[in-house]
């Protein structure tokens, strides 16, 4: 009797294949040949369940997008359990902060395929539509954390307001961008305990600044 194969689990060790050439190489060997050949696969069985090397690359930066901000939603919801104020609540923030940071094997290995699909995204078109969901997914979270961590009764209806959570938003991304590259690049000097410093600093004069406003 033939063995029956689970499609879903099939797609999935393909494109964990996948991740594990990104990881290592880069995006440029992610070939359906290669990622064939690094899931024990020949190229028609890949086929069977990716037409093209852009359906895969597609369907794979969309997984890491999902596997990313589903970390991210659990850290949120876990996050709204706490007193803000708290060392329970700061602790929250950054543990939720750290879902972008390549702090474990798991999270290296998504934060450098996230990064790889979303620089190729800049002249693969294909990829475009992640690239943009990604980008509000994550620009939703940091959002509303900055709102989150604004005192209590301060007012964002007026333009000033809105501009200063927007350049706080954007300030808080660049900064997780930057410790991702660099975790990636320096593990041994930008390890965790180095990251959560970082954060923890950017944290303090986040509230310093909207103080001042």
């Amino acid at each position: 009797m033939p063995k029956i194969v689970d499609a879903a689990a099939r797609r999935q060790e393909v494109v964990e294949a996948v991740f594990r050439i990104i990881a290592a190489d880069g995006l440029e060997r992610a070939s359906l040949r290669e990622v064939a050949d690094e899931a024990g696969l020949a190229v028609g069985s890949v086929r069977h369940y990716f037409s093209s090397s852009d359906e895969l690359l597609a369907h794979s930066f969309g997984v890491v997008v999902d596997r990313i901000t589903g970390r991210l939603e659990q850290a949120r919801d876990q996050l709204t359990q706490l007193v803000p104020g708290t060392a329970e609540h700061r602790d929250g923030v950054l543990t939720l902060l750290g879902q972008f940071l390549p702090l474990d094997e798991e999270r290296a290995v998504d934060a450098c395929v996230w990064m790889a699909f979303k620089n190729a995204a800049r002249i693969r078109a294909f990829l475009a539509g992640e690239a943009d969901r990604s980008h509000r997914a994550v620009a939703a979270v940091i959002g509303w954390l900055i709102m989150e961590l604004r005192p209590p009764g301060e007012s964002e209806s007026d333009g000033q307001g809105q501009q200063s959570l927007v350049i706080e938003a954007e300030r808080l991304l660049a900064t997780l961008d930057g410790l991702t590259m660099h975790a990636l690049l320096q593990p041994e000097w930008m390890n965790e305990d180095m990251c959560r410093d970082v954060l923890s600093s950017h944290l303090q004069s986040l509230g310093e600044s909207a103080a001042s406003h």
